[in-house]
């Protein structure tokens, strides 16, 4: 059983910052709550933990494609089966559209229950919502990372 979600967010700041942040790896704990870790491997491949419930995940993702302040998109190599895109919409100067889009299998009964009544969705939302709140942090500071 494969299982998709596409989520989208308005974000009040300018696409230059909100693609700083996602393409960022190592910011990604600080707005995807089940992410504890991502390390950098190399320049295309990083090494995933995720703390889910009922079930904590490594895995190996590698960049597929990467248009600066446009999109990014990776597919997992080993481990879970899992594919994504994030894109970058300018809205206007101060205002950006952040598109997610993910792929993946759910393994075991709580992630099959999870894809099944939407709850991934729920926390895809909730991650977008951390996200939208450190980028608008991070353009109220003037731009700086460490908002």
């Amino acid at each position: 059983m494969s299982s998709s979600l596409v989520e989208t967010i308005d974000v009040k700041a300018p696409v230059a910052i909100t693609w700083a942040l996602w393409s960022d790896v190592t910011q990604w704990p600080r707005f995807l709550s089940h992410v504890q870790r991502v390390d950098p491997i190399d320049e295309r491949r990083f090494a995933w933990q995720l703390s889910l419930p009922g079930a904590d995940k490594n895995f190996v993702a590698e960049l597929t494609e990467v248009v600066t302040e446009n999109r990014i998109a990776w597919k997992t190599v080993e481990g879970v089966h899992h594919a994504g895109v994030v894109t970058f919409h300018r809205i206007d100067a101060s205002t950006s559209r952040v598109a997610l889009q993910i792929e993946y299998d759910p393994q075991g009964f709580i992630e099959r229950v999870g894809a099944l009544t939407n709850l991934d969705s729920v926390l895809a939302n909730y991650d977008l919502g951390e996200f939208q709140k450190l980028a608008e942090l991070t353009a109220e500071s003037g731009g700086t990372r460490d908002a």
